[in-house]
Formats: structure tokens, sequence, C-alpha cells
């Protein structure tokens, strides 16, 4: 059975994805990886995106309009698929996820950690960022984030497994796209993410690295426009994809990875799978 595992930079715009990160870029040069234009949901906020990338839904049917209302959601995801079909399931992210998923409200104490064999998420990490504000990002290192997963990987046998860090979105923010700052942030976690990626890899995944919506020239998604909704996204494995000008629909995610796990789709779910 394949195995998976979803890397989401939070908030990187297409352009500085093909300018940036040379490692990834790489991989398509030498063949090993596919890339592509992803184009968000409506509104291009992060909490809007991440539902509807575990539900294949838009926000105008989930109901999440923003970042200020996070609750249990009622449709099948990803995570409740997987589990139902007897994988395992593992999440390195924002609390937000676990909310979405899991349970809500969410319990520093009770949820920042937890291994549930019924799932849906079987062995959850979470951060929270509390405090954050433009000065202070309260950003965990992605380097710490991205062994944590590996170890769920490796210790905890994860079928599918999400890793979702804010530090290029939050910088964004701070910095906008277009300067030294960002140049080096991109580089760097590219850096970061490569023997990674490589290592995962050699442990059999399958592999997308990709984003949940892009940022403007101001710091700013929410809205409309390419630089707020698209985003590359790469692709390590043996499936073949669209061709390469193809723009993908972000509501094709979930369903193309629970393709790629042998899993059944939710009917709810409508996108079409986009690898094969």
């Amino acid at each position: 059975m394949n195995k998976l595992l979803l890397i989401i930079l939070d908030g990187v715009p297409y352009a500085n994805w093909r300018r940036l990160f040379g490692n990834l870029e790489g991989w398509v040069q030498s063949g090993e990886a596919q890339v592509w234009k992803m184009r968000s949901v409506l509104p291009s906020t992060s909490a809007c995106c991440y539902a509807s990338i575990h539900t294949g839904l838009t926000p105008q049917v989930h109901k999440i309009w923003d970042n200020a209302d996070i609750r249990r959601l009622e449709f099948p995801d990803i995570f409740s698929a997987a589990t139902a079909a007897g994988r395992k399931t593992g999440a390195v992210t924002h609390s937000y996820w676990s909310e979405f998923f899991n349970r809500a409200p969410f319990d520093v104490v009770r949820d920042i950690e937890y291994d549930e064999p019924e799932g849906p998420i079987t062995h959850g990490r979470f951060h929270t960022m509390a405090g954050y504000n433009h000065t202070n990002q309260m950003t965990p290192s992605d380097y710490d984030l991205f062994g944590t997963l590996t170890r769920l990987c490796e210790v905890k046998g994860i079928d599918y497994g999400i890793l979702h860090t804010c530090t290029l979105d939050s910088m964004g923010h701070r910095y906008y796209h277009d300067c030294e700052a960002m140049d080096y942030a991109c580089g760097q976690l590219d850096a970061i993410l490569a023997p990674f990626v490589d290592r995962w890899r050699k442990n059999g995944y399958e592999v997308i690295v990709t984003a949940d919506h892009g940022q403007d020239a101001r710091g700013h998604h929410g809205g409309t426009g390419p630089d707020q909704q698209d985003f590359a996204l790469y692709y390590f494995g043996p499936a073949k994809g669209p061709k390469p000008d193809t723009l993908l629909d972000q509501l094709q995610l979930a369903p193309t990875i629970l393709s790629r796990l042998g899993v059944p789709v939710p009917e709810t779910m409508k996108g079409k799978s986009f690898l094969t």
C-alpha cells in the first residue's frame, strides 16, 4: 500500500517557489519531481484553506470564513477516511488542524500531543503560536517540526502524515515577499527541508510539498488574484500528473491524496484526482 506525506509551507506565492527553492527545482530538473501551479479557494485565508485542503469542499460549504471561527467540522476528510480504511495518520501542525478534524476547543495540555488508535488523527503533535503578533512571530523551528514528522514515520509507522508550518507566512506578513529577508528565509527553508525529503523518499513515502495560499506584494492574502491565490505543488512519487502548464484546483488535493493511499474517496469530495 502507498504511503504519503503532505508538507504545507504556509503563505508562499508561486513566483517565490519557482525562484528560491533551489533543491525542489533541482529535483524537477532531474526528473525526480513534478511541479504544477495550484489555485486556492476563496477566501484565500489560512483556516479556510486548511479546511478545504482536507475536506475537498469550498468555504461556502464547510463555512469556515476566517481564522477566528475554528470548530470541529462535520464533513468527511482525509484523516477520517484514511482511519476508516485501517490506515494510520499523523499530524505535525498548527492546532487549528486538531480542532477541525479531531476535537474542539483545543486544550493545550490534553491536545498538544496525543496517540489515539481510533483516530481520526492517530498521532497528533501540535503547536499554537500563542501570543503571535507582527513583531513576535511565535513560530517553532521548522527543523524540529520536520524531525517530529520523521519520528512519526519511523517509530509510529504512519501511512499518511501532514506537516504544516507558518514560518514563511508570518515573515511574509512582516517583511513582504520581495525583499532580502524573504529571499534568505525561503532559501534556508528549502535547504532544511531537502534532506528530510530525501529521507522520507528512502522510507517509501510519496511526498507532496505545497502551500495553502500565496501572498501579495503588501503581505496580504484572503482575496483574489494570482499572488494571493496561486502557489506551487511539487510531487515526488511514481504517479503521473497532467501537463506542466495545467492549473490545479485546491479542491483536487483531498481526493488525490486518498486515491494515492488506496482509500475510497467520500462522495462529498467532487474534485478529480490529478495523479494517476
